[in-house]
């Protein structure tokens, strides 16, 4: 007998997020922190990619009040140069999932133009586009989606990248209703019903009575006509 395995092409996405000196690139700010993780199939698969950078320059005090990360803590880290092609092996041919795309976009396409790396060409997932068409008028913060959706935010006193992506996770995956994996099992139902209609046998077999057994019937039948007449 032949097996025939079909291959399940299995989608991967990575939710991405990062923190900054500061809100814009022309006023020379830079990325302090990457997050990243890999969904497949809707599902996390502990393939998360994280590290802290030493931007080079001094954080914004507004930053430093977003995600509390100092000058001090920042400054024995990793230039981005250094992790660059680390990056972009690992979100290589991978839908990228972002909050306010544009903003990180810009940071991390200025700190790949720096290195004298190629920019990010990846499919991108906005989901403040998404938020927006589902829910125009509503605030689309992050905070305001994990409300709507009652996702236990606690943890988010700081903006820090892996929360904030475990977060987005969640809530992208409410933003296209889909709140549980997709798992296509009619066709292997359809397969089973059809192995069992082709498996099993039926075998139809009468069996007479014998003489003996027949005169006992009648008897019995008699006995219990009379005791139901005469009750």
């Amino acid at each position: 007998m032949k097996y025939i395995l079909k291959q399940i092409h299995k989608m991967k996405e990575v939710i991405l997020d990062t923190e900054t000196t500061g809100l814009s690139v022309k006023e020379g700010h830079r990325i302090v922190e990457i997050g990243c993780i890999e969904l497949e199939n809707f599902v996390p698969t502990n393939n998360n990619f994280h590290c802290y950078l030493n931007p080079e320059r001094k954080v914004s005090e507004k930053a430093l009040e977003t995600h509390g990360y100092t000058d001090e803590f920042l400054s024995d880290k990793k230039k981005f140069k250094e992790i660059a092609d680390d990056f972009l092996f690992y979100i290589k041919g991978k839908k990228l999932i972002i909050h306010n795309a544009e903003f990180d976009l810009s940071h991390l396409n200025n700190e790949l133009k720096i290195a004298g790396k190629d920019l990010i060409d990846n499919e991108i997932i906005d989901t403040v586009v998404l938020a927006r068409d589902k829910y125009p008028g509503s605030s689309n913060s992050l905070d305001a989606l994990c409300k709507r959706y009652r996702i236990d935010n606690s943890k988010r006193e700081k903006h820090t990248a892996l929360i904030d992506c475990d977060l987005l996770s969640k809530v992208y995956i409410n933003l296209i209703d889909q709140k549980e994996p997709k798992l296509n099992f009619s066709n292997d139902i359809s397969n089973n019903n059809q192995a069992l209609k082709t498996n099993i046998s039926y075998f139809k077999k009468v069996i007479k009575p014998s003489e003996e057994e027949k005169r006992n019937h009648e008897q019995y039948l008699k006995i219990n006509l009379k005791k139901n007449f005469f009750n």
